[in-house]
């Protein structure tokens, strides 16, 4: 029963239109228009009148008319190459924090670090006239810009950079992650540290090893040869480079690790020789995988990429870009040290359902 004009019913085989709303709530085509799609000077009650109607007649509005008369879509591309999701997942839940405000959906796509299939991604997001592109990855190694040839369309790149000058970049400080685990071992009173990490093809590896070079030299402590090992992301290289570092006698006190998966093979290691974490050893990881710090015996302590915030940064630029205005081309998204009991300099974070 319609509130305004008494009973009207459509047929059971069709779907409102525009111009059954107007019928109903006994106004012109246009001004039903206008009254959904928040244009024109309206009266109030007729505002209200029309959108109550279409609310009980279950009308929708064709989207793809309203984009044309906007302008907009309201929709953004996310092409991902990180198969995986370890780091697009986080990413991706910040961009749509910032992108739920703004009342814009997100498309996403899974190009899998292939070429072609990002092309065809591409061309069906721009044919969805989507009003921006975000592109993420599992690694932070500048990549050839995406294809957009005379596309008018903002793209914003996350956890992710691109070859070309002028573009928008939302990235971790991996240099400022390096300084923060290097300081946090030096002020708990180490004094002989070893920084065991990933390939060095990585733009990552190469910034954190060189955050941590800086702060052992500024803290005047020494460094060797040895003082670096770089090797692959895995446990096994944990376990393999300390291996390493105890049959050639170096003496160190603390592991500043590349990533979570190192730390524990290290602290598998470590344990295996009889070597005590923290007491004898403190153990700093990178990356805050709840599921391998937490896991860890002991807890890890890490750093954490603040990929959320960072999904959060580049969904808020995109959304600049789109309305016009010009945001700094290159965000660098600040880490956080997550202390737990590896360190053994504070409380360790306390684990799910402990009460202190």
């Amino acid at each position: 029963m319609d509130p305004f004009t008494g009973d009207y019913r459509l047929p059971a085989d069709r779907l409102p239109t525009l111009r059954d709303v107007a019928r109903v709530a006994q106004v012109s085509l246009g001004t039903a228009s206008k009254a959904l799609n928040g244009s024109g000077k309206l009266r109030t009650e007729t505002r209200f009148r029309v959108q109550t109607v279409a609310r009980e007649l279950g009308f929708r509005p064709n989207e793809w008319a309203l984009s044309l008369h906007r302008r907009r879509t309201f929709t953004i591309g996310l092409i991902s190459t990180d198969s995986f999701g370890r780091f697009s997942i986080p990413v991706l839940a910040g961009i749509e924090r910032a992108l739920k405000e703004a009342s814009i959906s997100v498309f996403l796509c899974n190009a899998a670090d292939d070429p072609e299939l990002e092309r065809r991604h591409l061309e069906a997001l721009l044919a969805k006239r989507v009003d921006g592109l975000i592109i993420t990855s599992r690694r932070t190694d500048p990549r050839p810009p995406i294809a957009l040839g005379r596309a008018r369309v903002p793209a914003v790149y996350a956890y992710a950079q691109t070859t070309v000058q002028r573009s928008w970049q939302i990235l971790p400080d991996d240099l400022l992650g390096g300084k923060l685990a290097t300081e946090h071992l030096i002020q708990a009173g180490r004094r002989q540290l070893v920084h065991v990490t990933g390939p060095e093809r990585f733009l990552a590896v190469r910034q954190r090893a060189e955050g941590f070079r800086q702060t052992v030299q500024a803290a005047r402590l020494s460094l060797s040869a040895r003082s670096v090992l770089m090797g692959a992301w895995s446990e096994a290289w944990g376990h393999t480079a300390v291996a390493e570092l105890l049959r050639a006698r170096v003496r160190f006190d603390a592991v500043f690790c590349g990533s979570d998966q190192i730390a524990r093979g290290c602290a598998d290691a470590l344990r295996e020789a009889g070597i005590s974490v923290p007491a004898q050893v403190a153990l700093v990881g990178y990356d805050n995988w709840e599921i391998i710090a937490a896991a860890t015996r002991p807890p890890l302590t890490t750093v954490d990429m603040n990929l959320h915030e960072l999904g959060g940064q580049a969904g808020e630029t995109l959304i600049d870009l789109i309305d016009g205005h010009k945001p700094a081309e290159t965000i660098l998204v600040s880490p956080r040290l997550v202390v737990r009991a590896s360190c053994g300099t504070m409380n360790p974070a306390p684990r799910e359902g402990d009460t202190r």
